[in-house]
């Protein structure tokens, strides 16, 4: 009786906390600017910037792009008579809780007019001049540029630095739709929204509710020390899109940005910066829009064969539990590639579950005989996998049997990022601090990857899971001295290149596989592969199945090509104090969530937060047999798969793809976020919802044949039912397709039917 009136008392405090809710929701505004000119000083005219001309009619207060291969199709533009360039002045208070964070933005001076002085074309630089008009002025300049032959540059500024937030403001379709920005996992059309440009701690259950009750809600809220996010907090954002109509635009700026598409025929571009730097695509077609785009950002290679070819099974608990796994796992014939042995540096429990140490050095009594171990996994051709991220831990005194204190030699070394004090700055990770790695320091670098080299590769680990990267907050001191402003977003691809560099120089950049869950734009350069984070296991359309689906089909829009998810999901949530199960991964989840992922570039496990709250791969004769059957599957498609990812190499194009980019002229196409086609030729849409057996399918124009079933329905674009889905997703491939006819055979031979 003595711990019910604390209980109750806290109780009502996370009742009352509940709505304090800690994200970077897109906060600005869509301000309105006038446009002034004097037409005899900047007549109408026309300039050739290489394959692009740019209109300006001093009758309309147009300014228009059209390129020489389609001069019908205008690819930017204002609205008539409306200013397109605008500024203000802003103050803004950045705080961090667990990797997400929030922004409280004060404007001033916000300009309300836009002159245009001078229209000069010199050196292929068309240059435009002019003032911004408000209560005080500035100058600005915005100079357009062939960056190509399919790509268009802005450079915006202004004469005046107190003005340091931009705005870019053009004309849209009002039936126009957007896709990318990254991995989204809510949203794969964002007409109508605003989007935030921030990489961050997605949250938990971003938007969604996690239960029924709002009491044990606002236990996990306050408990877990973390933001429960919203439908724009991710882990992969960039500042890029590609519309309904194969317009494309992204900006080469790091600063804090927003995307305004509130408006049904105007979009504006907001920068926490004074200078914007802007690239508009010319394209054919969606698939022209990705190549130009991604040859910017760099494009990811195809993975070895050996982690393409069967299953990664990630699990914690040590050798002998890792061989009771994988005897379980031969009685059922499951091909295994890997496992991935996450706790390969020991493991302790925290208030929200099993987490580890982050002290990159193999734990020894956790993994005893990890050589006899390497040698026998190796003899059946299955490698081992780790865990590494840019944090570190004080393993002192808790953790008794470490023998290099990577804490302290990054303190005596001055690797950790300090704070306001000169002091290592600590943040704060579920009920332990952690240091930041201050990765802008060359010499940082150079130890980390010698970590990397001489503690992981050493040990013989063909790859890892290169975790965190968004959490750099804005008040740190960095080495380099560079603004965090700018240095955020750049940490994640930062974190990739390191990894990138250390296997190099190692000399296995071949044969070793790092996958990685943050990212900005350039990270597909670096990366080897990307997973999609932490998704709750459960069903729910922002954290959860749904979710998995739709942020894999967005970020193969921005050149994240080889992504992937935690088969089952990640965050399991418990209430502490009483111990109530508040969510846990069902077997039904589990076995769809196999079904779905046997169809993307990486077929691996997790066991989840709370590994013995979640139903695992192993758990019972019947789950491991349809793991087994799933991925055999995923192996049934290799040769597909193969070919795919070299196009990714070549072009860009994703390997799980939304439907409009397939058919781009289909309007119904455009919101379908839980199917996808797997190249050109495959169609999937896995059961995404708890006690269904049946889906309801769109098929595009054409024949389509049900690879279960043989069955061939004859679509002129409509819904189908698609029942007895038991176990599997419904697949289709085009009618006569040699790739669909191929896997047919593919699967026969596995047994599946």
């Amino acid at each position: 009786m003595k711990y019910i009136k604390p209980t109750l008392i806290l109780l009502l405090i996370c009742i009352l906390l509940y709505g304090d809710k800690t994200n970077a929701k897109a906060i600005g505004t869509f301000y309105n600017f006038n446009l002034q000119y004097n037409s005899n000083q900047v007549p109408t005219a026309n300039f050739t910037l290489q394959d692009f001309t740019v209109r300006w009619n001093s009758t309309t207060g147009n300014i228009s792009v059209i390129h020489q291969n389609n001069p019908s199709k205008i690819i930017w533009q204002n609205i008539a008579n409306k200013g397109f360039c605008g500024a203000a002045q802003g103050i803004e208070t950045i705080t961090e809780k667990a990797g997400s964070f929030s922004i409280v933005d004060r404007k001033s001076n916000i300009i309300q007019t836009q002159t245009i002085e001078s229209i000069i074309l010199s050196n292929n630089q068309l240059e435009i001049k002019g003032q911004l008009l408000g209560a005080q002025n500035t100058s600005y300049t915005l100079i357009i540029s062939p960056k190509s032959n399919n790509q268009l540059h802005f450079d915006y500024e202004v004469g005046n630095t107190d003005f340091n937030r931009l705005y870019l403001s053009y004309a849209c379709e009002s039936n126009e739709q957007f896709f990318g920005f990254g991995e989204q996992p809510s949203h794969l059309n964002h007409k109508g929204n605003r989007v935030p440009i921030l990489v961050q701690e997605q949250g938990i259950g971003r938007g969604d509710e996690l239960t029924n009750n709002p009491i044990v809600n606002g236990i996990v809220n306050l408990t877990l020390g973390a933001s429960v996010g919203d439908d724009y907090t991710s882990y992969k954002v960039v500042p890029q899109y590609i519309s309904s109509t194969s317009n494309a635009l992204f900006l080469e700026n790091y600063e804090y940005s927003e995307f305004d598409f509130t408006k049904s025929n105007e979009i504006q571009i907001e920068l926490y910066g004074t200078k914007l730097s802007a690239n508009v695509i010319y394209a054919a077609n969606p698939y022209n829009a990705i190549e130009e785009y991604t040859s910017y950002c760099g494009r990811m290679q195809p993975l070895p064969a050996w982690i393409s070819t069967g299953a990664v099974i990630g699990m914690q608990g040590g050798t002998n539990k890792l061989y009771d796994v994988w005897q379980k796992m031969k009685n059922a014939d499951v091909p295994v590639t890997a496992f991935w042995t996450q706790d390969w540096i020991g493991q302790r429990t925290t208030l929200v579950g099993k987490q580890l140490w982050w002290n990159w050095e193999l734990d020894n009594d956790r993994y005893p005989n990890w050589n006899q171990l390497y040698d026998s996994l190796s003899k059946s051709n299955i490698g081992l996998l780790g865990y590494i991220n840019p944090f570190l831990v004080d393993v002192k005194p808790e953790k008794p049997n470490y023998r290099r204190d990577m804490y302290k030699e990054a303190i005596d070394n001055d690797f950790l990022v300090l704070n306001d004090n000169g002091q290592p700055y600590q943040v704060q990770n579920t009920s332990f601090t952690s240091g930041i790695l201050d990765i802008s320091d060359n010499n940082c670098v150079d130890w980390l990857k010698d970590i990397i080299k001489d503690e992981m590769l050493a040990r013989g680990l063909k790859g890892w899971m290169a975790d965190f990267g968004e959490a750099l907050p804005f008040d740190v001191e960095l080495h380099s001295g560079e603004s965090t402003a700018t240095y955020h977003n750049r940490y994640p691809e930062v974190w990739e290149k390191i990894n990138k560099e250390a296997i190099q120089e190692a000399n296995v950049k071949d044969t070793v596989v790092f996958f990685s869950r943050s990212a900005y734009t350039k990270s597909p350069k670096y990366a080897t592969l990307f997973w999609q984070g932490d998704q709750l296991v459960g069903w729910n359309s922002n954290d959860g199945l749904k979710s998995a689906v739709t942020g894999l089909l967005s970020s193969g829009l921005s050149g994240f090509t080889l992504n992937h998810s935690d088969i089952g999901g990640y965050t399991s949530v418990t209430v502490p104090f009483i111990n109530y199960l508040v969510l846990g991964r069902s077997k039904e989840l589990l076995w769809r969530w196999m079904e779905m992922a046997a169809f993307t570039p990486v077929y691996r496990t997790h066991e989840g937060l709370g590994p013995d709250k979640n139903y695992q791969v192993y758990q019972d004769t019947s789950t491991t047999k349809h793991f087994a059957r799933n991925a055999k599957i995923y192996r049934a498609w290799y040769f597909y798969r193969k070919q795919l990812m070299q196009e990714a190499a070549d072009k860009g194009y994703p390997i799980c793809r939304p439907l409009f980019l397939e058919f781009p002229n289909d309007v119904n196409t455009y919101n379908l976020k839980y199917q996808f086609m797997v190249g050109s030729e495959l169609l999937v849409a896995p059961v995404v919802d708890p006690n269904k057996t049946a889906v309801n399918v769109y098929l595009p124009a054409g024949n389509w044949v049900n690879i279960w079933t043989n069955q061939v329905l004859n679509s002129t674009g409509q819904n189908f039912t698609i029942p007895n889905l038991s176990d599997r997703a419904a697949v289709f491939y085009k009618q006569g397709s040699v790739i669909g006819n191929q896997f047919k055979q593919n699967l026969i031979a596995e047994g599946i039917n």
